[in-house]
């Protein structure tokens, strides 16, 4: 009898230990994934334009390339627990380097850089999609369009103390950065691989394969990278592919194949937060000029108007300023150089094409060369 008590005493205490599981396990909250998280990084921007192309568009790389990346994000998007963020989704400029602190700041998962590409010199007859991962290429054209897509530093103040002496068209400066991305080299290889196997079949382009080049970007960014060349602007007929709404969504679905392809071989597993809370970031840089005051001057004219938006296409924080019988019209007002001239592109969109930017110091106007020093 007394075996009989101690049998059935274990079997309530299993009983009992087994229920409490189940009603922890039905009340415990479902455990989360990390969010896969993708950098897209739209080429150029701002006063970069990139190539112009044949000329017979108006167009440059930097819309092809912000509309295209644009479209792949937002298809990106609606898959599940997948995070995606731009280095830029207006026609601004943010330089490499803040380009690759944003994206490293960030923890992206894969970085992703389009562009377009062009043929120096003779145009017409190069054309074709390929895709570049970071590393040494003794082949010219790699190493030309590793030197074509760097040389962007040196639009930018004080590059040489900003790069660190880094020289876009020196052989050793390019060997300086491959180590840095040795750790993902494979991983990259294999994001680009599928990229070049999407362009073939999906997108029916001319397969110029996997390069490998010095790209400044690419080496400073910690995760899988890759710099896309989606096609010839130098080519007529690809310029005008392109250029096409249908082009467009070719690349764009080819691309967005291939990125959802390596996603699900390498989402993260681990029971992580996951990120819910859609973002979309665009890199802002700035320059404060301190005493200096910028302004966009949009027109001049005999006439006196009210600065009200209406009368300049929209846009706000207008003023005046008369000088002997004219009135001279301005749009912004900031000591941020880099603030200015996100400004002045806007004002270049709403068709102020021949607006420029004007400086002040303790309200004397005075060359824009002498305030940027």
């Amino acid at each position: 009898m007394k075996n009989y008590f101690s049998i059935l005493l274990i079997i309530c205490v299993v009983n009992f230990l087994s229920a409490s599981e189940d009603t922890k396990t039905k009340n415990d909250p479902p455990t989360k994934k990390k969010a896969f998280v993708v950098m897209i990084d739209p080429g150029h921007g701002g006063r970069d334009t990139g190539t112009p192309g044949t000329g017979r568009y108006k167009t440059t790389e930097k819309d092809i390339a912000l509309d295209v990346s644009l479209a792949l994000g937002k298809m990106l998007k609606k898959i599940p627990n997948v995070k995606v963020i731009y280095t830029r989704t207006k026609d601004t400029y943010p330089t490499l380097q803040n380009r690759a602190i944003v994206t490293n700041k960030k923890k992206a998962d894969l970085f992703i850089s389009i562009h377009c590409n062009a043929q120096p010199g003779k145009k017409g007859t190069a054309y074709g999609s390929e895709t570049f991962v970071l590393g040494l290429s003794k082949n010219k054209a790699n190493l030309e369009v590793a030197k074509r897509e760097n040389s962007v530093i040196l639009m930018e103040d004080n590059y040489e103390e900003t790069y660190g002496g880094f020289d876009p068209s020196s052989p050793e400066s390019l060997i300086s950065l491959i180590i840095m991305q040795e750790e993902y080299l494979d991983q990259s290889i294999e994001i680009a691989s599928y990229i070049q196997k999407e362009f073939k079949t999906t997108g029916k382009r001319k397969d110029r394969g996997v390069k490998q080049a010095g790209f400044w970007v690419l080496s400073k960014t910690y995760m899988p990278s890759v710099l896309v060349e989606l096609g010839f602007l130098t080519h007529k007929k690809e310029e005008d592919f392109l250029n096409s709404k249908k082009g467009k969504s070719v690349m764009t679905k080819s691309l967005y194949n291939a990125v959802k392809k390596y996603i699900s071989l390498h989402m993260d597993t681990s029971n992580e937060e996951e990120i819910t809370e859609e973002e979309t970031e665009e890199v802002k840089t700035s320059k404060v000029y301190k005493g200096i005051t910028f302004k966009v001057q949009l027109a001049a004219s005999s006439k006196k108007m009210a600065t009200k938006s209406y009368n300049f296409k929209g846009l706000d924080q207008i003023s005046r300023e008369k000088v002997n019988k004219i009135y001279r019209y301005f749009y912004g007002k900031t000591s941020d150089y880099e603030e200015i001239k996100r400004m002045k592109e806007e004002a270049v969109r709403k068709g102020y094409k021949d607006c420029y930017i004007v400086a002040y110091k303790k309200g004397t106007k005075i060359s824009l060369a002498e305030a940027l020093k």
